[in-house]
This record gives structure tokens, C-alpha cells and sequence, in this order.
């Protein structure tokens, strides 16, 4: 978090709304269909209008909004954004128009969800176990990539300056986190974002494999603490790092490791900001030479309970809708909330998240 970005005196920076007078940065995370409850948030905060928007972070589904938003941005201002979040989701739901084996490819990539024990669960289950991408999809069939060629104009998000973009993928060989930037950004980087490696061939990006940023940074943080003028990031959250429950199921007890496996870079992070935020706040580090990173959150707790593991129902377009009214109502409540906060203090309590 060293190296100090320039100072915001001079206004807001970024996608800048009709009424923005404070300027934040964004990290959204991944979760599959649950990437409805983050386009509601957005939605929320450009229907505010109050907020500029200068770098967005985002891992698979969080990167699909992030370039949906920026694109439409790019279009038509804060409502072209909208209806560019609105386009990407209502595009992904036809997947449920799809035959049968269609369906099961698309919804183990998106992470869309069956009732527990619905033929369709016990199909991808079984489907999952005995094969892999290259026997099973060896034409490397991927709905998604006809969704972002149709929806998103690469060349206009490339072209444009006023947001940074960091749209995280796993390097296959090393295990390590990657950030794609804005200017490189192809249908291949948001692809390689969102490959569940059970599900698609690696994504071969300058001859390097990639599999889904979820999971080493979702969504990675660091990439908004250089070169960024807002100390603000708003974390928009969608995969919960407790559970208060033991999961007694094999189903239960998968979901639970992948939460913690796709929470697991992102609560490090919490923890190198709140290390590093205490020890500028105790005189030991440079307020100049260090960020002092000021953590938001909006999370669905109390949103999205009657979605939990044991509830699952099928992501139809009223799913996709009712998930992102919900996310719609979260955002709403946290500028309510916290609009006030930005800029002076951080309202995410680091803490109870790492200890």
C-alpha cells in the first residue's frame, strides 16, 4: 500500500455521475449467479448519482459487471450503464432456453443453482465426477463467449481513460493471482476470469493458461491502492466469509469450502490493510508514503438468507431480477447509511473479518 496517488482537491475523478461530488473505487467478487445481487448495487449507486467511479477490481462474475458497467458508461453515461448491466444479465437468463446437456454446461460454469436434490443437481454431480473439459467439452462450447462478443464493444472499453479497470485470472502454471488492465482487455481475459477449470479448457492467453480469478484474488485489492486518487474502496461482497452453521451434507460441505476457498486471498487482504492502517495510525508508517485504505462493504446478509445451500432455486429470469432488487435494496441502504462516511472514515470494522 506505499506510494501515495495524486490528491483529490481537484474534484472528483472517474466515471463521473450528475451529481458526484465524493469519487470511490470498487471490488467486486465472484459467485456465479449471485453476481445479480452486485448488478443491483451498481445499480443503486448510478441511480444515486452521487458517487464517481474511478477503478473497478472484479473476479469472474464481478468482472463481467465491472465491463458491463464500463462499457455502457462508455455508451451512454450512467444510464447507458444500466441498461448494460440490465443487457448482460437478461442475456445470460436465456441460457435457460438451452437443451438439456446446454443447460448443464452453462449453469456449472455460471454457478446456477438446482433445488438439493433435483434430477439436474444429481446430473452435473455425476457429470462432474467422471469427466473433465477436454473429454467432455472438447470443442470448448462456451455460452458466455457469444454473450460478451454480442453485448460488450472491447475496443471502445479500451479506449476509454476515465475508469481503471483490474480483472483478475489465475495463472495455471504458477498458481499465482494475474490482473488484466483495461488496456489490454479482450473477450479472452473476461473468459479466462470465469473458467471453472471442471468445466472449460484453460484459457490460453500469450500462451499462458488461465483459470478463474476467484480463486487467488476475489476480487483482488492491491490494484486499488496504486494509482488510484480515492483512499474510498466499497467492497461489494456476495460470498460469506462466516457461516454459523456446521454443514453436515456433502453438498452443504462443498459449498463451505468454496466459500473459503474464494474468500481465502481476499480476507489477506483485510488483513495487510488493517496491519498496515494501524500502524499509520500509531505514528510507525508514513501517512505519505502509505495509502490509508478506507473499507466499505455491502454484503447480503439479510438480503439473501432464503438463498442459502439448502434452498437452491433455479435462476430463471425472475431469479436473476428478484437477486438483483434485492442487491438494489442493499445499495440503497448503504448510501443512506454511509454516503456521509466517505472520504472521512471507513465503515467496514476489519477486525472480526480477520481474527
Amino acid at each position: 500500500m506505499s506510494g501515495r496517488a495524486p490528491s483529490l482537491a481537484e474534484g472528483p475523478r472517474g466515471l463521473i455521475g450528475p451529481k458526484a461530488e465524493k469519487t470511490i473505487s470498487l471490488a467486486l467478487q465472484g459467485g456465479g449467479s449471485h453476481g445479480a445481487f452486485t448488478w443491483g448495487v451498481l445499480d443503486a449507486i448510478l441511480e444515486d448519482g452521487r458517487l464517481a467511479i474511478e477503478a473497478i477490481s472484479g473476479a469472474s462474475a464481478g468482472a463481467m459487471n465491472a465491463i458491463a458497467l464500463a462499457d455502457g458508461w462508455q455508451e451512454g453515461g450512467p444510464e447507458g450503464a444500466r441498461a448494460g448491466l440490465e443487457a448482460f444479465w437478461q442475456r445470460v437468463s436465456l441460457g435457460g432456453q438451452l437443451s438439456p446437456m446446454q443447460r448443464g454446461v452453462f449453469d456449472r460454469m455460471m454457478g446456477f443453482w438446482y433445488d438439493e436434490d433435483s434430477f439436474g443437481r444429481m446430473w452435473l454431480e455425476s457429470f462432474k465426477k467422471f469427466s473433465n473439459p477436454y473429454d467432455s467439452n472438447p470443442l470448448d462450447a462456451n455460452p458466455l463467449r457469444d454473450a460478451l462478443a454480442d453485448l460488450i464493444n472491447f475496443e471502445n472499453v479500451r479506449a476509454c481513460p476515465k475508469v481503471k479497470l483490474c480483472i483478475a485470472a489465475t495463472n495455471v502454471w504458477t498458481g499465482k493471482l494475474k490482473v488484466f488492465s483495461r488496456e489490454e482487455l479482450t473477450v479472452d481475459h473476461l473468459l479466462a476470469s470465469a473458467c471453472l477449470p471442471q468445466v472449460f479448457k484453460a484459457v490460453e492467453i500469450d500462451g499462458v493458461p488461465y483459470w478463474d480469478g476467484g480463486y487467488m484474488g476475489n476480487p483482488p485489492l492491491y490494484p486499488l491502492f496504486y494509482g488510484v486518487a480515492a483512499d474510498d474502496i466499497l467492497l461489494v461482497q456476495i460470498n460469506p466469509i462466516e457461516h454459523r452453521e456446521t454443514p453436515r451434507t456433502a453438498r452443504e460441505i462443498a459449498n463451505r469450502l468454496s466459500e473459503i476457498t474464494f474468500n481465502a486471498s481476499l480476507v489477506k487482504e483485510l488483513r495487510a490493510i488493517e496491519f498496515v492502517t494501524r500502524l499509520i495510525d500509531e505514528g510507525k508508517l508514513s501517512h505519505e508514503d502509505y495509502k490509508r485504505v478506507l473499507m466499505h462493504r455491502v454484503e447480503p446478509t439479510g438480503y439473501l438468507d432464503d438463498f442459502a445451500a439448502s434452498s437452491r432455486i433455479r435462476p430463471d429470469w425472475s431469479t436473476i431480477k428478484t437477486l438483483k432488487d434485492r442487491g438494489h435494496a442493499a445499495g440503497r441502504a448503504w448510501l443512506e447509511r454511509h454516503y456521509d462516511d466517505i472520504g472521512k472514515r471507513a465503515t467496514l470494522d476489519l477486525r472480526p473479518q480477520i481474527d
